[in-house]
């Protein structure tokens, strides 16, 4: 129980840094909902180009956040060697990336959609080579245990995006109302996502400053057979996570090649927006993913193992339920996060948390085939979940427009974790809670069930109401957990 207690203590600390972070980076949202209107579509470039950078991340990491995991946690390995090795991989990966984007940059840009704006793409190349470098040294503080500092240069990251938004949005536009003159040449009321990509450079080149302690035991090495291991290892990662990060993001890269113009752009930021909303429980699974990564790669060995991660696949999935049904239940309040014009776009929300817990459920599930060294079987999984995804935006996007890119993620990754928890329990069985997990899913079903069929207007009456399925929920979390611990303390 007190390794238990070490994760959901590490989740914590993970989460204050993300949770908090995400929270800071809502009052972004109603922002720029509020200054980029829905007409000029710069909400909808920011979305796609930060779906393009999200896609590019996980090509130049090439796997090597969990590589480095899981090489430095084997018996008697040199720690400061699997480091190097993992930063020149993914050093060099990030310099030949750079090298072409800026050697080309105006047909790159042209290839994008983006040829009146090349300096969009070579702002956020810079970015992504720098956030790839610094997976690695962030890695490491994770393997350290040292999640004060991962949390402190994640928040320092947020409060300086923070401060210099608030400064391009607010109070730039009242200065150049004083003194057009002087602020005329920093200020482009038509051009906002170009602060935006400015903002995240600044930011992201600051943090890389303070992981110079980090970096110091990088040694170049030649070590061939580290390098052929670590690769063999890494690869089919690569091929995990970009089916992964196109589950989370082909949708907001190809919709506006699937309803092209104007009203392309314009619905896709309506459907980021709404996303944004939606992203609380990424946030959850996030911290959570954070602190579990090295948690179950340390006691891998241990003969109680098994029990741990059924345990915390249990109450992942029921803090999941719960931060679902707030949001849902409290979606009056939520929905101000973003503009009123956005509002339309509400109604994707629950579908797409609902797609975030089977993608959390097939992260936790994901661990059986990285401690067999199998990883081939989650690139099979996540591209099957990710054909689904393209199949379905395909074929239904042009029809009916961002709701089809919801269910696409929805079917995807059901599809993904069902299959990974099938193979999973053939190849290496996990003895979940299958009973419990189930009771949970039935009053989450019966109470949201409940909550949508209310014919209540008044949206006053309506929350409390929610509050009473709420409280529902809790105390029986509350009654199942005395009640477990009653029964491990009488054996």
């Amino acid at each position: 129980m007190g390794k238990l207690q070490s994760l959901v203590k590490d989740t914590a600390i993970y989460g204050l840094s993300s949770i908090i972070g995400r929270f800071l980076n809502y009052l972004l949202v109603p922002l720029y909902t509020a200054k980029m209107s829905v007409e000029s579509g710069n909400y909808g470039i920011v979305t796609n180009v930060y779906a393009w950078t999200a896609v590019l991340l996980v090509f130049l990491t090439f796997g090597f956040e969990t590589t480095f995991f899981r090489f430095a946690s084997k018996e008697k390995a040199d720690v400061s060697k699997v480091f190097s090795m993992s930063m020149q991989v993914v050093g060099c990966l990030c310099g030949i990336f750079l090298l072409a984007v800026l050697c080309f940059l105006p047909s790159v840009a042209k290839a994008l959609g983006y040829e009146m704006h090349p300096e969009f793409i070579g702002m956020m190349a810079i970015v992504v080579a720098l956030d790839a470098l610094q997976a690695i040294p962030f890695g490491l503080l994770r393997f350290q245990k040292r999640p004060i500092k991962f949390a402190s240069l994640k928040l320092f990251n947020i409060f300086t995006n923070i401060a210099l938004n608030l400064f391009a949005f607010v109070a730039l536009p009242y200065l150049y109302s004083k003194n057009p003159d002087f602020f005329g040449s920093i200020y482009f009321p038509d051009n906002q996502a170009f602060y935006v990509f400015f903002i995240n450079l600044v930011c992201t080149a600051s943090v890389t400053f303070f992981l110079i302690p980090e970096l110091r035991i990088f040694r170049p090495t030649k070590d061939w057979a580290l390098l052929k291991n670590m690769l063999k290892y890494s690869w089919p990662l690569l091929l995990l996570g970009i089916a992964g990060v196109l589950n989370l993001h082909a949708d907001k890269i190809i919709y506006t090649w699937l309803v092209p113009g104007e009203k392309g752009i314009q619905e896709l930021s309506v459907y980021g927006a709404a996303v944004k909303i939606a992203a609380i429980m990424a946030m959850l699974i996030q911290a959570f993913r954070y602190a579990y990564e090295p948690f179950v790669f340390s006691n891998s060995k241990d003969k109680e193992s098994k029990d741990l991660y059924a345990q915390a696949m249990k109450y992942f999935i029921i803090m999941s339920m719960l931060a679902f049904l707030v949001v849902v239940f409290y979606m009056d309040i939520f929905k101000h996060i973003i503009n009123s014009n956005y509002w339309e776009g509400l109604k994707v929300v629950p579908i797409v948390m609902a797609a975030e817990i089977f993608m959390g459920i097939y992260f936790n599930l994901s661990f059986w085939y990285k401690l067999n060294d199998e990883t081939y079987w989650g690139a099979i999984f996540s591209f099957i979940g990710c054909a689904l995804l393209f199949a379905v935006n395909i074929i239904f996007v042009p029809e009916y427009g961002y709701i089809a890119c919801a269910w696409a993620s929805f079917t995807g990754y059901f599809a993904a974790m069902l299959l990974s928890y099938i193979i999973g329990q053939k190849r290496n069985a996990i003895n979940y809670d299958i009973r419990t997990i189930l009771q949970y899913t039935l009053l989450f079903a019966t109470l949201y069930g409940i909550s949508v069929s209310l014919p209540i207007e008044d949206n006053i009456t309506k929350m409390l109401c929610n509050t009473g399925l709420l409280s529902v929920f809790l105390l029986f979390t509350f009654w199942t957990i005395k009640k477990e611990r009653r029964l491990s303390q009488k054996k």
